[in-house]
């Protein structure tokens, strides 16, 4: 296997600014990325959405992808044009297809550094092990039953992840954040070069995963209107287990709700505020360990 061309992808959503404004600083100071055995290239992929300082200008962009393209007429969204376009560049059949996607976002859940896979093929498992040995606090979601290896700009290539940082609110730059997701990827560059040169280190170690199970919405009432927030015992507690009988959330006047389900869970993007007009207060994962072999 060897990887020829990486894509660099940033401001998916116009106002998480991490990915953006590193996106930018690459191709101001494209000094600073060290010289590889494939080319790198860079995408701020949504610009109209990041000159607006919002998340899309007509429909989550992240989200548009793998829809059929059939022609002009019948693409409405500036988002649905914008990922034919980067479809028809980066695409498996585009002109300049890429081998490996990292897309770069934030959350303003309390999710520290993840990565995000759709798969645990043995490439992507090597390669998430050698990067949790070298960054120890990083946390890993297999989104893969989720469907979001269908629609999500990642899902172009053959291998890709993206990393999610957080928490970070909308529009707003963290310093530190932006370091450990520069260093993150400067990692996985330095691994896809090992790859090329045939000196993959060799590992054999049970590693962590978050398995996607569902999606949960807030309590509502009949018009839709939202009738709790979130527990504040559960706030921040990103990949921390909930289990039956633990607070879910508080309503207006008062009562606390429950989880009753029967099984602990590991609750992540608790309380994402890009996530309220999709209906979702969070999404329960089962912590798994995953045997990585060489």
């Amino acid at each position: 296997m060897k990887i020829n061309r990486v894509l660099l992808a940033g401001g998916t959503h116009g106002n998480e600014l991490t990915g953006a404004f590193l996106i930018k600083k690459f191709e101001r100071f494209p000094q600073l990325i060290p010289r590889y055995s494939f080319k790198i290239q860079t995408l701020l992929s949504n610009p109209k959405a990041f000159a607006a300082g919002v998340r899309y200008i007509d429909q989550d962009l992240n989200r548009s992808f793998g829809q059929g393209f059939s022609g002009e007429g019948d693409l409405i969204a500036y988002e649905e044009l914008r990922a034919q376009e980067i479809q028809q560049l980066f695409g498996t059949q585009g002109k300049t297809p890429a081998d490996f996607i990292i897309d770069l976002h934030s959350t303003t859940a309390n999710m520290g550094l993840t990565l995000i896979i759709d798969t645990e093929d043995t490439f992507t498992l090597q390669l998430v092990a050698y990067l949790s040995l070298v960054h120890p606090s990083i946390k890993v979601y297999d989104s893969g039953n989720s469907g979001r290896s269908q629609d999500s700009l990642r899902s172009l290539s053959r291998f890709g992840l993206a990393i999610e940082v957080g928490p970070i609110a909308q529009g707003v730059l963290a310093a530190e954040f932006f370091l450990q997701t520069e260093a993150l990827i400067f990692s996985i560059l330095d691994y896809l070069e090992k790859v090329n040169h045939g000196e993959v280190p060799s590992l054999e170690q049970q590693l962590t995963t978050y398995r996607y199970v569902k999606a949960i919405d807030y309590p509502r009432n009949t018009s839709g209107e939202i009738q709790a927030m979130i527990h504040p015992q559960l706030q921040f507690k990103d990949y921390q287990p909930l289990s039956p009988g633990n607070p879910l959330f508080l309503s207006f006047d008062g009562n606390i709700i429950n989880y009753e389900e029967p099984s602990t869970v590991y609750p992540l993007f608790i309380n994402e505020a890009a996530y309220y007009e999709k209906g979702i207060a969070m999404c329960f994962t089962d912590k798994q360990q995953v045997q990585v072999s060489s």
